[in-house]
């Protein structure tokens, strides 16, 4: 553990967050060590090193820690910005996402800016007004690129509305620079993206291994998250509005990547989550991926049901373009 002076609650507004990464490896190590211990030196910021996000167990030290802080964050994790998010969300961290260093935000999400009568389930349920900064560690090699993000974010650099210096309160965790020791093991399982989620509970007709439940506001929930059959992200294949994350698989777009225009996701859908090239489509990849889960669970196939057969037609329908709509229009007048 690095020690450093401890601040008074009223001098400290952000609080760096650093998720090491899964592996020993020295450069990420070095990189990590050398962001954490040059945050610490801003003046007003306070820097929590923890064990990698995903892997964090529910009740755990590192997850209690976070827990206590309600000062605005900085998260620099190797994961998307979008999948460190929900990753803290669903372990109670909330806040306003923030992505540092992406063209497209939360707001401008393909799922996000697609017409729907549905609320989604944050417009339900808020979250609180806090900002939370989330830093991809992949994009760079070099720490003081890193740290020149984080001192333009607390000087309120990226964000033309806010001059840096409204001042929140943080429950001192320790010193300026806290590193908690938590043995953790790698994990896999479905991260929800409630700012797409229309609560439809297709995720939880879809999967047979009882990971999904509802809370008492009938919200859907990842009930179960060691239930989830390692390396299978069938779920977030079916999913309508691309809310389900598997911030460890290999396609950027299931491990939470933004994806750009809305007309890019709709006409190259498949590929974009990872289908094999061919015919086989998003739906027929997710049903073939559960089957193969069944049986290695000693259970029965079950294929294409009726409901991802309704899923497959919807996603094969093309959106009418200006010429449908004018025929619509000539036919119900009845001419």
């Amino acid at each position: 553990m690095i020690s450093a002076n401890v601040q008074s609650e009223a001098s400290t507004t952000w609080t760096v967050v650093l998720s090491k990464g899964q592996s020993r490896n020295p450069v990420k190590r070095s990189l990590e060590q050398a962001i954490a211990e040059a945050a610490a030196q801003i003046e007003g910021v306070a820097v929590v090193v923890v064990p990698h996000l995903y892997d964090l167990p529910k009740g755990g030290e590192s997850l209690t820690t976070l827990g206590e802080i309600e000062s605005n964050l900085i998260v620099a994790s190797w994961i998307f910005p979008r999948a460190a998010h929900w990753v803290l969300d669903r372990n109670g961290v909330r806040g306003q996402f923030v992505a540092v260093e992406e063209e497209d935000d939360s707001e401008e999400s393909p799922a996000a800016t697609s017409e729907s009568d549905v609320d989604r389930v944050t417009e339900l349920y808020p979250r609180p007004d806090r900002e939370i900064h989330c830093i991809d560690l992949k994009t760079d090699e070099d720490a003081e690129h890193f740290i020149n993000l984080v001192r333009q974010i607390v000087q309120g650099e990226l964000d033309p509305n806010s001059n840096g210096s409204e001042e929140r309160s943080l429950p001192i965790v320790g010193g300026k620079l806290v590193q908690v020791d938590e043995t953790t093991s790698r994990r896999w399982y479905p991260v929800i993206d409630f700012s797409r989620c229309t609560n439809c509970m297709e995720c939880v007709d879809f999967c047979l291994f009882g990971v999904y439940g509802v809370d008492q506001a009938e919200t859907i929930l990842v009930e179960q998250p060691d239930n989830c059959r390692k390396g299978c992200p069938a779920c977030s294949r079916v999913c309508p509005e691309n809310a389900i994350i598997f911030p460890q698989h290999k396609a950027p777009a299931i491990a939470g990547a933004d994806v750009g225009g809305e007309e890019g996701f709709k006409i190259d859908l498949s590929k974009l989550f990872g289908a094999p090239d061919g015919s086989d489509d998003a739906i027929a990849t997710a049903a073939r991926e559960r089957d193969e889960q069944l049986l290695l669970s000693g259970r029965e196939a079950v294929g294409i049901d009726d409901q991802l057969k309704r899923r497959q037609q919807d996603m094969t329908q093309k959106p009418k373009d200006e010429l449908d709509e004018l025929i619509d229009s000539l036919d119900a007048l009845d001419l």
